[in-house]
């Protein structure tokens, strides 16, 4: 046999993570076909994602291997291309069995891996229950981060896996739960079901059909958003709303945090965590600030405004983007106050997108230490987070991600405005969409869909749901000369 090229063999442990993914989803893909079959719906999207997943994945494995210890420049190609290439195949169904064209195919799916919840859907009763459970299910498989279930499950995937994970899951603590990389992504998996079964029996509990409570399950504890019903939360009671509320909170907080207050009984861990700490205290500004602007104006009744504002603030701050109402309709001061949360997004660690409370905690911080040097040039001031003194190379990373995270908002903004002529769809869209959060304001609120979008619109939404969820460096290094050079 001839050896394999350097360059290729430095990417086998990409190729064979690739080939698992793939063989894993389209068995997966088989079964939601089967279910399909045996209920009357159309299993064709179904059964032709189910033989590409396997053959693919069947390929991709023979040409990989598990083994090696991948640089970070594979690293990150792993990355951008596992979370590029599953939206392709999870979007067979949609376009074979869902009568969608092959670019909202592809938007739906992307929507959903990424955990994003924007759809071009106008038609719901079109869709049959398994086609919606397939949807709220790659919205929690994308949700926890692949990698993390991978990680939990094969053990086979060693020191590629392990590489992997820290780069594609966000906010992990230094000082791990556990020394061990597997160990420490099973207790994550077992926060995020742990979660997702308290979701579904609590929405149980509060009205909803077993299958409704098991599709918002899967999208509440995934801070994704897509729902079987065309009119969201809004179709549901209060109790549900109230409900809801409380999950979404708990799916934008630290999975750590939650393992270590809940199932490792250390419930003040919790509240001795800054970045917590910070994001209730975003929570309840927002949603009291909303609430008395919705009073102020007369839109709802005050616990009716209470709930609603709630509601929504949980929604966005946590990227879920559930709806409870139409917010496109309230008070601009109230609409403006909701945008705001597009920019924070939930605790890092989370399944929630967006730039993280903890990366603004830094910033601010940072700031402050710049403000007294300048005011005190010989000064040695550190930056310090909850006691502890933050590295020049945490400063780094997190400046430099903040500074892709605005360009590439300002890039869909620039696009999507050319497109549509509209700047608030521009706008919230392009935030949205880099956020992976959902629904925007305006053509694009929360009981409107993409679907009137130019295709180009579209397309540019993709990218940064693609890049959202990935934190946006892995993209532009796959764009970069550099790294194809280091791996030649």
């Amino acid at each position: 046999m001839q050896p394999w090229p350097r360059s290729w063999a430095r990417l086998r442990p990409t190729l064979y993570l690739l080939g698992l993914a793939f063989q894993v989803l389209g068995l997966l893909q088989a079964a939601f076909g089967l279910l399909a079959w045996s209920l009357g719906e159309n299993p064709r999207g179904f059964a032709l994602g189910a033989l590409a997943g396997v053959a693919l994945g069947w390929l991709l494995g023979r040409l990989g291997r598990p083994e090696g210890r991948p640089g970070r420049a594979e690293v990150f190609l792993s990355v951008a291309l596992l979370w590029l290439a599953l939206p392709l195949l999870g979007a067979l169904p949609f376009w074979f069995s869902g009568g969608l064209s092959p670019l909202d195919a592809l938007f739906e799916s992307f929507s959903g891996y990424t955990a994003t919840g924007a759809t071009v859907l106008e038609d719901f009763a079109a869709f049959g229950p398994v086609l919606f459970l397939y949807r709220a299910f790659i919205q929690w498989l994308g949700g926890v981060g692949i990698v993390v279930v991978f990680l939990a499950v094969f053990p086979q995937l060693g020191f590629a896996g392990r590489q992997v994970f820290a780069a594609e899951v966000t906010g992990v603590e230094k000082e791990a739960l556990t020394p061990r990389v597997r160990q420490t992504a099973r207790l994550v998996l077992r926060a995020y079901l742990l979660l997702s079964a308290s979701a579904f029996l609590l929405y149980w509990a509060a009205g909803m059909t077993p299958y409704e409570a098991l599709a918002h399950a899967l999208t509440t504890a995934s801070a994704a958003g897509f729902s079987p019903r065309e009119e969201s939360f809004a179709a549901y009671t209060p109790l549900v709303q109230w409900v809801a509320t409380g999950l979404m909170l708990a799916a934008g907080a630290n999975f750590f945090l939650l393992y270590r207050g809940l199932l490792a009984r250390e419930p003040l861990a919790l509240l001795r965590d800054l970045e917590f700490r910070a994001y209730l205290g975003v929570f309840a500004a927002v949603g009291l600030g909303v609430a008395g602007l919705l009073l102020l104006h007369g839109t709802y009744p005050p616990l009716e405004a209470l709930r609603h504002a709630l509601f929504q603030t949980a929604s966005l701050l946590t990227t879920t983007g559930y709806a409870s109402a139409d917010y496109a309709a309230w008070p601009v001061a109230a609409q403006v106050l909701l945008v705001l949360l597009f920019f924070v997004g939930g605790s890092a660690g989370s399944a929630a997108g967006g730039i993280k409370v903890v990366r603004w905690l830094i910033l601010f911080a940072f700031l402050r230490r710049e403000v007294v040097r300048t005011l005190h040039p010989q000064a040695v001031v550190p930056v310090r987070l909850g006691g502890r003194v933050l590295s020049d190379e945490v400063l780094r990373q997190v400046s430099l991600f903040v500074f892709l995270y605005t360009l590439a908002f300002a890039f869909g903004a620039v696009a999507v405005g050319l497109l549509e002529g509209d700047f608030v769809v521009a706008f919230s869209a392009s935030a949205q969409a880099i956020g992976n959060i959902g629904p925007g304001l305006g053509a694009v609120g929360p009981m409107a869909s993409y679907a009137d979008l130019h295709p180009l619109s579209k397309g540019v939404l993709i990218l940064q749901m693609w890049a959202g969820r990935i934190e946006i460096l892995p993209v532009v290094l796959l764009f970069s000369p550099e790294l194809w050079r280091r791996l030649r």
